[in-house]
């Protein structure tokens, strides 16, 4: 997949990122490996996202107020959040006013440093600044900058000598003071570990405020972070979900693998490899692979590698396992005694209608009902349509069992009760834990047993894969991968409740009974 956040693939109209680019790569170093000591280079994606970071608008003000950098693990975010700390430490990253013309006509705007500048390296344990100061260090020790800037290089302080104002400094969420600060910038290392646990989304907000109160000023605050477990509600899963809510004034550079790659394919996970790390020369792809293929821990790579969201929270079936249940012999004809699932929506989420067929647990999907991608703020599901597939449905078919999830739909569930039978036609409140987690583990259970089949249909295959595991006290349930994830799973929902509807319908004896006549209600 090419960039999945929304960083934008042209270069900015105005920015100071030309001058902070030129400036680094004449000031500071490569804090390690075989190159260290030797002036730094940017990657070009890097060079790319340090463009639009220090994107500015017509009257100064930034383009983006908050930012977020979501790499895989080893991409080298680490470095570069190293970098930015010391480019707003002591590099031109505020704008003059003046804008020179480069001799190929790029516009470039002329940057000076900050008069005061405290830049917070924020974490929610010392710890976990750590690296970040190291590499800064290392950055700057027998550099350039170190012999211009005067600069004080401590283990735990990066500050000028002599009496000048300004500092590079760690904080963390216990540290006191926080309230108040006022930091020209803060940099947020691995923010999927910020969660409720170690006071993270609190911290977070502390230091927005404080950023806040000197905006004019341009200050504000970068996160790192991998892939993140929706499950913790971190700050990282927080600045995402505002993202996909279409916050405009937050930069989120995000490069991933295609989903549910299979883990066990040495060519899927190499090329899903060489995806997700871009143009990091240096990552180990060889050995990631070997890693990837005979680990067994799918959860971890696809957060950490992959930079997968959807596959990090335990997800719900692997693509192999579903893969296993693949058959195209004996498909569906009109006739068949099937029992089918329907799960209802109006708005955001989709509806869909899946049939499972009694004899053989053969499932397939009757309707599907998305909202699409540039869709209107007021687009709704089309009732109509929806209820003619309902009626083609019993039509074609003979339907057994109907089981359908009431919310939004109890008026023309109870209609389709009328219209086909109040034995074949029945509400399952999906909400209702115990039954769901029930009828969520026999359909898990029959597709490792290999009990049902499916033709591999496109949509049912993505929303089936997309489905996260959510651990409620009476055992597991699935649901997305987080609240505002553009990644559906209603099919998925619709074919459980299309799997129990036939266990409930064979138990009753409806797979020898002949189908009795029924009357339909215009």
């Amino acid at each position: 997949m090419p960039q999945t956040g929304n960083l934008p693939t042209h270069e900015p109209a105005l920015t100071l990122g030309h001058h902070i680019l030129a400036w680094a790569e004449r000031f500071i170093v490569q804090p390690d490996g075989e190159h260290a000591g030797t002036p730094w280079r940017f990657t070009d994606e890097q060079r790319h996202f340090i463009k639009w970071l220090y994107a500015l608008n017509p009257d100064g003000t930034w383009v983006y107020t908050e930012a977020t950098l979501r790499r895989a693990k080893g991409f080298g975010k680490t470095p570069l959040l190293a970098a930015i700390a010391i480019i707003e430490f002591i590099g031109p990253c505020r704008w003059t006013g003046v804008v020179k013309t480069a001799k190929n006509g790029t516009r470039i705007a002329v940057g000076a440093s900050v008069r005061l500048p405290l830049v917070q390296l924020a974490a929610t344990s010392l710890d976990q600044t750590a690296q970040t100061m190291d590499m800064i260090r290392a950055m700057l020790a027998e550099s350039p900058a170190e012999r211009e800037y005067d600069i004080d290089i401590s283990k735990t302080l990066i500050q000028f000598k002599g009496n000048r104002p300004g500092k590079i400094t760690p904080v963390t969420s216990s540290t006191r003071g926080n309230e108040g600060a006022r930091p020209s910038m803060v940099v947020c290392d691995e923010s999927h570990h910020w969660v409720d646990s170690t006071g993270g989304p609190s911290f977070y907000q502390t230091l927005q405020r404080n950023t806040n109160k000197t905006l004019s000023q341009g200050s504000r605050c970068i996160q790192t972070t991998n892939a993140f477990d929706p499950n913790e509600n971190s700050v990282a899963q927080t600045t995402h979900e505002a993202v996909l809510n279409g916050n405009p004034f937050i930069l989120y550079d995000c490069r991933e693998a295609p989903p549910n790659i299979d883990l066990k394919d040495p060519d899927a996970v190499r090329a899903g490899l060489v995806e997700a790390y871009g143009d990091s020369w240096w990552a180990p792809i060889d050995q990631l692979v070997s890693v990837i293929v005979y680990g067994n821990n799918a959860a971890h790579d696809y957060r950490f590698y992959l930079n997968n969201i959807a596959e990090s929270a335990d997800g719900w079936m692997s693509k192999v396992e579903w893969d296993a249940c693949v058959s195209h012999e004996d498909p569906i004809r009109p006739g068949d005694k099937i029992a089918i699932g329907f799960d209802g929506s109006l708005f955001n989420d989709s509806t869909a209608i899946v049939g499972c067929r009694l004899r053989d647990g053969r499932l397939f999907t009757l309707g599907v009902w998305e909202k699409p991608e540039k869709a209107a703020a007021d687009w709704e599901v089309d009732v109509l349509a929806v209820e003619a597939a309902i009626n083609t449905t019993f039509e074609t078919y003979d339907v057994a069992w109907a089981y359908c999830d009431p919310p939004h739909w109890q008026e023309a569930i109870g209609r389709w009760s009328l219209a086909y039978g109040d034995d074949r036609v029945f509400e399952f409140w999906t909400s209702k834990a115990t039954r769901m987690v029930n009828a969520t583990e026999r359909f898990r259970t029959a597709v490792t047993t290999r009990d049902l089949t499916h033709s591999d249909e496109t949509k049912l295959t993505r929303h089936v894969l997309n489905a996260v595991r959510r651990e409620v006290p009476q055992g597991d349930l699935i649901r997305k991968d987080s609240p505002k994830s553009k990644r559906k799973i209603d099919l998925a929902v619709a074919a459980i409740l299309a799997y129990e509807a036939r266990a409930d319908a064979i138990a009753d004896g409806r797979l020898t009974q002949k189908r009795r006549r029924v009357v339909g209600f215009g």
